[in-house]
């Protein structure tokens, strides 16, 4: 994100009263294998086939969907759209599809749980093609966008697939990188906004574009819209306005549901 180093410090601090946010309004696609995200709900990226056992496969193992939240929220707290969206995700897709959210610092605890879910055998061994079948969506909220491209990053390091990441006004980190999108990851989505002193991360890219698709860097613009939040306390609205506003704008979250449901099975 080419933003200068004291607004990078500046998250860290704003962060112990924000939770973290996502809204929707234009888009700025980065190259010609990005598309704007009303033309994208539709599609479902292709990983390699492993043959014959690749059914059996995917019918034991559900579509692994995992979100984190932005700040230091509760990975049960309602008000906020991550959450939000896992509840509705659950109740569309009763069956095969796991969905769940975790706080940002919960990294490893996801990893693991991953992990667990690919063990069909329960033996603690997860063989190549297991891993290979492995139909997983990865989306995050402020710190919780950089917590889901390090995750992505890691189960890439395992040789494990990723089919889509989305964040939404993601915050980097210390000794993340929350702009450069793995290999194994099929596709990555970015909403961001740029006003304000807590600013997303404007552009994402690919390692190796043959691998990974960006869909494209959304950004949103709340100086002319007017998005309630009336269940933010008045001092995350304050110093973290547009921040705030990106989380409540459910045009944003709509488009992020949209993104999720179509790798999914029909509920």
């Amino acid at each position: 994100m080419n933003v200068s180093k004291h607004v990078r410090i500046v998250p860290v601090v704003l962060a112990l009263i924000c939770s973290g946010q996502v809204a929707a309004a234009q888009s700025e696609p980065l190259g010609s294998n990005q598309k704007d995200v009303t033309r994208i709900e539709g599609e479902t990226a292709t990983l390699p086939s492993t043959g014959p056992s690749a059914e059996s496969l995917e019918a034991r193992t559900p579509v692994i969907v995992i979100g984190f939240v932005g700040g230091f929220v509760a990975h049960d707290n309602m008000v906020h759209s991550p959450v939000q969206i896992a509840a509705h995700l659950r109740d569309a897709h009763p069956a095969g599809v796991f969905v769940k959210v975790f706080e940002n610092h919960r990294r490893e605890k996801a990893h693991q749980e991953i992990l667990n879910l690919l063990d069909t055998h329960h033996d603690g061994k997860i063989p190549a093609e297991e891993k290979e079948k492995a139909r997983i969506i990865l989306y995050g909220m402020s710190w919780g966008g950089s917590e889901a491209v390090t995750l992505a990053k890691e189960l890439g390091g395992e040789g494990i697939p990723v089919l889509l990441t989305i964040q939404v006004d993601s915050v980097a980190k210390i000794r993340q990188n929350d702009e450069v999108i793995p290999a194994n990851v099929a596709e990555a989505a970015n909403f961001y906004q740029s006003d304000g002193l807590l600013r997303g991360q404007s552009k994402i890219r690919a390692v190796d574009e043959t691998h990974t698709r960006i869909l494209g860097n959304f950004r949103m613009e709340y100086k002319s819209k007017k998005v309630r939040c009336d269940k933010y306390p008045w001092y995350q609205k304050t110093f973290a306005k547009y921040h705030t506003d990106i989380e409540c704008d459910p045009a944003v979250w709509g488009q992020v549901e949209s993104l999720i449901g179509s790798k999914l099975p029909p509920g």
